[in-house]
């Protein structure tokens, strides 16, 4: 056997093999290949979609949980000042009660020292008859007894 025979028919066969291999086999390697390959972009792409969906959560979680704690702390604030309103008032009917008994007192008070001087008006005067009617030894009688010690009381 000649080595330039060998070498062309190894060529041909070769040559034969390689057209075989582009016709048959190659085509489904390469789609294959480019389905793995779309395959992986599109996991890459759908984890930095899910990694940028994360993130938008994660930033609307902590926009809504900034907004619950301003929105509990206007809660708090409101009740404070409502609790503080509520205190003050409950303070202003205290006081207006208390003026209230206060004056009432004061007028029970006032009646009663006015019954008391008009008592001791009329001691006094039935004293000063008593006193006079020693003094003069004379009864007087009753209507004028009555009249001097009206008089005598609104003098005093």
């Amino acid at each position: 056997m000649n080595i330039n025979a060998t070498l062309i028919g190894q060529s041909v066969a070769f040559l034969i093999f390689v057209l075989f291999c582009m016709k048959y086999v190659w085509p489904p390697v390469i789609t294959a290949l480019q389905e793995r390959q779309k395959k992986i972009a599109d996991g890459l792409d759908a984890a930095n979609r899910a990694a940028r969906d994360l993130e938008l959560a994660q930033e609307k979680a902590g926009q809504q949980l900034r907004e619950a704690k301003a929105q509990a702390a206007e809660i708090i604030e409101q009740s404070k000042k409502r609790a503080a309103q509520l205190v003050e008032e409950a303070r202003e009917q205290a006081r207006v009660e208390a003026d209230r008994v206060k004056a009432q007192a004061l007028a029970e008070i006032e009646q009663e020292l006015n019954s008391a001087k008009d008592a001791l008006r009329a001691q006094v005067g039935a004293l000063a008859v008593g006193g006079a009617e020693k003094i003069l030894g004379a009864t007087i009688d009753q209507n004028a007894h009555a009249e001097l010690v009206n008089k005598l009381a609104a003098e005093i």
